[in-house]
């Protein structure tokens, strides 16, 4: 597997992984400061609003799986298709919220080296 490829796989993990154990700081460092978030019902916003949303849900728990479906990297860019299944669970009880959906995201290689999320369109839809 090519070095990018698995950088981007484990941007993706760490994702994952931050955002099961609650550590936005870690979720936050992988997103470039002119991001932006496209979601169903909701016009396509940045970062601060996406940090504000995720401080929301500190009272859930969440459980998450990926699927990475396509990663293709064109030079300093490249995006990623992947299919999440996501479980938020109120902490101290109650009923879970399920979702599952497709995402694509464009990612941006930064001058170090590292990946970070630069677009993200998220397609997840509530599951019964």
């Amino acid at each position: 597997m090519p070095d990018d490829e698995r950088a981007i796989r484990e941007l993706v993990a760490t994702w994952l992984a931050a955002s099961e154990a609650g550590d936005l700081a870690t979720v936050l460092s992988l997103i470039a400061d002119d991001a932006i978030f496209m979601v169903p019902g909701q016009k396509p916003f940045g970062k601060e609003v996406f940090a504000a949303s995720s401080e929301g849900l500190k009272n859930f728990r969440m459980e998450a799986t990926s699927d990475i479906q396509e990663i293709k990297i064109l030079g300093e860019w490249a995006y990623l298709r992947n299919y999440l299944q996501v479980t938020m669970t109120p902490r101290g009880g109650g009923k879970p919220v399920r979702r599952a959906g497709y995402t694509l995201t464009i990612l941006r290689k930064q001058p170090n080296g590292t990946w970070v999320l630069a677009r993200d369109a998220n397609l997840l839809t509530a599951e019964a």
